[in-house]
């Protein structure tokens, strides 16, 4: 947050969990989120997005163009993940894409504050997105990771994964975030870049690259 932008970093799997984390934000800042950064394009990280309509919108290069080709797709893993028909059926029909497409590193000035978009290239999915923003008062540097890195398990390689990309992907990622930065994956705890870079060399061994 900065004095004249509020950014969210991805929106939850249904409209209902967007406008939860919407009011949640308003809680914490007084104050109604005016970014969006969705770090792939999974249904459980892009479907909240349509509660917060006057946001603006960023995503890697291709994930709109995906996202709008593959609605009935993301409808239907969102069912076959157990989200319910309706709730699927309702965030499918409002989807909202990205509008500013990230290619390289973009840097937002939220006022005071700024957060750095970077494209990290295919990965967990062809369009990973990771956001970093500077600590406050001499704290480390937050980096969210979205589902390149995962803490609650083994990171999950669907048929959108390319997998042989993924350790350079991680390798970005800590170049940009450096050893200090605090890691928040897509799914569980917080990590260090000890962790990031040990799930980067299982990643490399799993899929037999360097």
């Amino acid at each position: 947050m900065g004095s004249t932008g509020v950014l969210l970093v991805d929106t939850g799997a249904t409209v209902a969990e967007g406008a939860e984390l919407g009011h949640e934000v308003r809680e914490l800042f007084d104050r109604s989120v005016t970014h969006i950064a969705l770090t792939h394009p999974h249904f459980d990280h892009v479907f909240g997005t349509a509660a917060f309509p006057g946001a603006e919108v960023y995503g890697a290069v291709g994930a709109a163009e995906l996202m709008r080709r593959e609605r009935e797709e993301l409808r239907l893993d969102a069912e076959r993940y157990g989200l319910a028909p309706g709730a699927a059926a309702e965030a499918a029909e409002r989807l909202v894409v990205p509008r500013h497409p990230v290619s390289g590193e973009l840097t937002l000035d939220l006022g005071g504050r700024q957060a750095l978009l970077a494209n990290l290239g295919p990965a967990h999915t062809a369009h990973d997105l990771a956001v970093f923003v500077a600590g406050r008062g001499g704290a480390p540097e937050v980096v969210f990771c979205g589902d390149v890195v995962e803490e609650s398990g083994e990171p999950q390689a669907g048929p959108d994964a390319l997998p042989r990309r993924w350790p350079a992907a991680l390798d970005r990622l800590l170049a940009l975030g450096g050893e200090d930065a605090v890691y928040v994956p897509g799914h569980g705890a917080a990590v260090d870049a000890r962790f990031v870079r040990a799930q980067r060399d299982a990643l490399a061994a799993r899929f037999g690259v360097s």
